[in-house]
């Protein structure tokens, strides 16, 4: 079995998309379709912007969004038997697969960096990577304390947990982590506390928009964040992607139950290698590549 996976923010690039737009008609008719979805030319950021417009989440969001499900249906290769997406890749893998339309997902994408951007900007918050501590371990830790909004986000793969809050729990579950033992806590430079209990109006905002959209049965099983278990029933699908803003992502978990499902090999959209590093951190004799633009 053959699993493909969808990264999610921080796999952005300068010039993303352009070899796309530059070989492919039907990927330049996507892109066109999207600037007037947007509202403004989102392929030129794509194309010609600088890193730093592109870490904005109002941009990065759907443009990996763009870049990675137009690569899927570009793509002679794209056979999978199971799917995942880490994160914001999620809403990628499911449009990839048919679960959502290609442009009923780029909405929900577009109403998601927008009400987390609103909510990354009411309060001051963050995430920060924990490293050289086990999971039980950062996971009591950061449980114990209890006055400051702090959770565990990321379970990303061994030795790579991530954590988030508002700025004054990251401070105190920074102080704690060190006491227990971790190697070093740092800070990510992403816009607030996703995955957490302060992206509570957001997932509000976008559970609305996920109520009223169309899902339907995807063709093959997608393994989704909230639950890391496989499945194509449309409405337990709805109901994790409404869990999906304030849930933390269990990357460890997902990557593990699909080799006891019977993935063999596993292929990352586009040329980064994000999530083959995290899989091959889980599993040392996991088969990874990339599928790419050719």
């Amino acid at each position: 079995m053959k699993a493909y996976l969808f990264p999610g923010q921080g796999s952005q690039f300068e010039g993303m998309g352009k070899d796309l737009w530059d070989k492919s008609n039907s990927a330049r008719d996507f892109f066109e379709q999207a600037n007037d979805e947007m509202g403004f030319d989102i392929a030129k950021v794509m194309f010609e912007g600088s890193a730093e417009e592109l870490k904005q989440t109002l941009i990065t969001q759907p443009a990996i969004y763009l870049y990675t499900v137009i690569l899927t249906r570009d793509s002679r290769d794209f056979k999978p038997d199971v799917v995942a997406g880490h994160s914001l890749g999620e809403f990628a893998a499911l449009a990839a697969v048919r679960a959502l339309p290609f442009f009923e997902g780029l909405r929900l994408v577009k109403v998601r960096a927008e009400a987390m951007q609103r909510a990354c900007d009411a309060q001051e918050s963050g995430m920060a990577a924990v490293l050289g501590l086990e999971d039980h371990i950062i996971m009591d830790t950061v449980d114990r304390i209890k006055d400051e909004t702090v959770v565990v986000a990321n379970y990303n793969c061994p030795s790579q947990v991530v954590i988030s809050g508002t700025e004054q729990g990251l401070v105190a579950a920074e102080e704690a982590l060190l006491e227990a033992g971790a190697r070093k806590v740092l800070r990510l430079r992403v816009a607030g506390a996703f995955h957490s209990p302060v992206m509570e109006e957001a997932r509000e905002e976008v559970a609305l928009a996920i109520e009223k959209a169309r899902i339907r049965k995807p063709t093959v099983p997608v393994y989704q964040n909230a639950s890391a278990t496989p499945t194509q029933d449309p409405e337990e699908i709805r109901a994790n992607l409404i869990r999906h803003l304030t849930s933390p992502v269990r990357w460890t978990e997902t990557i593990q139950n699909m080799i006891t499902d019977g993935v063999e090999s596993f292929v990352e959209i586009g040329d980064r290698q994000i999530l083959q590093g995290m899989v091959k951190r889980i599993d040392k004799r996991a088969v990874t590549k990339n599928l790419q633009v050719v």
